[in-house]
Order: structure tokens, then C-alpha cells, then sequence
């Protein structure tokens, strides 16, 4: 179950762009930090290199795997190269199929009920609410009132530590994290401090939503 990977602290890492050699580095600081969940999204350099490399190196602590997945062949190429989780900024129900064929996890995006209806029917993990800049509480709200409570739903796109707690009081069950965490260039210091921002943010909005 991808719950068990979200239990602890359900951010999920997009590292857009970063390149292999910068990989481990930034993969450490984030584990040690208590993330979980890290992606490369496809459209980086060489992200299958970088895949692998953290797979290798933090598998056993963190689910590693790819962002930006577009098409069913890449699939094969992730699983081979370690990756356990498949990320879509769509709901592709044959990119999610193969996915679950793979037996990887499979966090599709969506941006409306029926396709988030039609992605869980598909066998999606979780839901990735994308983008969250259009997809705001107030709709997220509306949709937990219809949606399964033990669906994991997690808003993608412009999510910083301050604009956390509305969406959590809406029934976001965690986050993924962009450019406000990871863009290339950035050194591995300032990353681990905004890590770390995004992991006391959690933690503070999390315990006064279920205050």
C-alpha cells in the first residue's frame, strides 16, 4: 500500500531537472529529512540514470521513481531501472494499466471528479491534484464529500509551506513539492533547508488540522 510510504511524512519530492551526478546528494539530504517519496521526472536530464543511482542508494528508505510519465513504454524503462512509482500529470488509464502491470505504484494527475473517478477505477494509488493553482480548497472540499475517505489525495503545482494548511483543512492527504523545494542550480544546503521548512510546515498544519 503507497500509504505506508505517506504515513510518515506524505510530501512527495518532484526534482525537475536535477542531473545524476547531483542526485545522492540531494536524494540523502531529503531521506534525512524524513521524505519518503522522491521523483525525477522524465523531462530531466538523464532521469533514468538518476533513478537508478537513488533507487540504488535509498531504496530501502524511500519509494524512488519517475514524474512526467507520457507513455506506456516508459514504464519498462523505469521499472528497469528501479523505480517503484510512476507519476502523471494526466489520467491516462493505459499508462496507469501498465503501470500496475509492472506492479509499480501509480499516482496519475487529474483535474476534474470524473477523471479522478475513472483513474481510481483504473487502479491508481493515489491523486495527484494537478494543478493545484486551479484546483483550489474550495474544490477539493467538494470533491471529499463524494470521494472515499482512504483516497491519498495530493495536490501538485505552486504548493509552498504557507499555502499548506487550507488544503489540509479541505482533506488533502499530503503534498507534492516542486520548485519551491528542488530547481536546478540549487545548492544542497538551501535545499535542505527548505526540506526542512516543508517537514515543520507539515507537522504544524497536520497536528492543528486533526486539533
Amino acid at each position: 500500500m503507497i500509504r505506508a510510504w505517506l504515513d510518515t511524512l506524505p510530501l512527495v519530492a518532484i526534482l525537475r531537472g536535477i542531473r545524476p551526478e547531483e542526485a545522492l546528494d540531494i536524494g540523502h539530504v531529503l531521506a534525512d529529512t524524513g521524505f519518503r517519496v522522491i521523483e525525477v521526472p522524465m523531462n530531466s536530464p538523464e532521469p533514468l540514470e538518476s533513478i537508478r543511482r537513488l533507487a540504488s542508494a535509498l531504496g530501502d528508505r524511500c519509494l524512488i521513481g519517475a514524474g512526467t510519465v507520457l507513455r506506456t513504454e516508459q514504464v519498462a524503462q523505469i521499472a528497469a531501472a528501479g523505480g517503484r512509482v510512476v507519476v502523471m500529470p494526466h489520467a491516462d488509464t493505459v499508462v496507469i494499466a501498465a503501470a500496475k502491470r509492472a506492479g509499480l505504484y501509480c499516482i496519475p494527475g487529474v483535474s476534474t471528479s470524473t477523471e479522478a473517478f475513472a483513474a481510481m477505477q483504473a487502479g491508481a494509488d493515489a491523486i495527484k491534484l494537478f494543478p493545484a493553482e486551479l484546483l483550489t480548497p474550495s474544490v477539493l472540499k467538494a470533491w471529499r464529500a463524494v470521494m472515499p475517505r482512504e483516497w491519498a489525495m495530493l495536490p501538485v503545482g505552486g504548493i509552498t509551506p504557507e499555502s499548506m494548511a487550507p488544503y489540509l483543512a479541505a482533506g488533502a492527504s499530503g503534498f507534492g513539492l516542486g520548485s519551491a523545494l528542488y530547481a536546478p542550480g540549487r545548492d544542497v544546503d538551501d535545499i535542505a533547508r527548505r526540506a526542512h521548512a516543508f517537514a515543520q510546515a507539515w507537522k504544524t498544519h497536520s497536528q492543528g488540522t486533526s486539533a
